[in-house]
């Protein structure tokens, strides 16, 4: 006999999202290791309770975030269940920290303006508040896959076209090189997990009831003084932030 896996109705989650979130775990918790094949749409459309079109829009949502493939005549297959081991330490580069355990990461720029520092973000950079400050908005990933979305900020009488080059270079790295600061260290790093928001949801390619690892990040030049304040959000499910001294 199947044992029903209950899902809720009536709490403003649309069932199929609640079902993605459910193989999502599975996944991650390697119950599909065996066969390295999700269950059939009708096996799993009678475990949670819904017809086969609910089921169907689950997995097309998990097809969308690059963690199952429809392989016609065999089923639904898992693409990957491993997570990216990401490192942060004294130099924290996301394409050297990702570069051995997958073959191209791509960086790219959503947005960018020019504001005034806030009384956080000046703290942060050790700055006058109201400072100007140029603000980018940036996604990465890796082998396609969205791993990471950011908001950095950045001293805009030090670093003017730093948009400009991230668009042209697609690298932070790279783009303070282009202002003649070849190498920078991370000051600090906090963490946070929490579920992403609708903007973080779309970004990553993530369902609803994802969870987020947020890093609120410091970067300085080689005699302290700050240059990027960031906000970094990773994909849980398939990133894990380690610490290193």
């Amino acid at each position: 006999m199947v044992q029903k896996k209950m899902v809720e109705r009536q709490i403003g989650v649309a069932l199929w999202r609640q079902i993605a979130d459910r193989i999502r775990l599975s996944i991650s918790n390697g119950d599909y290791d065996k066969t390295g094949m999700v269950p059939p749409e009708i096996k799993l459309a009678s475990q949670f309770g819904v017809n086969r079109h609910t089921v169907r829009s689950a997995l097309a949502s998990l097809a969308d975030e690059g963690l199952v493939e429809a392989i016609q005549g065999r089923g639904t297959m898992v693409r990957r269940k491993e997570r990216l081991s990401f490192p942060i330490s004294r130099r924290t580069r996301l394409s050297q920290g990702l570069s051995n355990q997958v073959r191209n990461i791509r960086s790219i720029l959503l947005a960018h303006d020019e504001l005034p520092a806030t009384s956080e973000i000046a703290a942060a950079l050790n700055l006058p508040l109201g400072t100007p400050l140029i603000r980018m908005d940036t996604t990465s990933a890796a082998d396609d896959r969205p791993v990471s979305y950011a908001t950095s900020y950045f001293p805009a009488a030090r670093f003017p076209d730093m948009a400009e080059h991230f668009g042209r270079l697609g690298s932070i790295t790279k783009s303070f090189a282009a202002h003649g600061l070849p190498d920078y260290i991370r000051i600090s790093t906090e963490i946070i997990a929490r579920h992403a928001d609708a903007d973080e949801l779309a970004t990553l390619k993530l369902s609803a009831g994802a969870i987020v690892l947020e890093t609120v990040a410091v970067n300085a030049d080689p005699d302290g003084v700050p240059v990027q304040f960031s906000r970094s959000r990773f994909a849980a499910d398939r990133v894990t932030l380690k610490l290193e001294t």
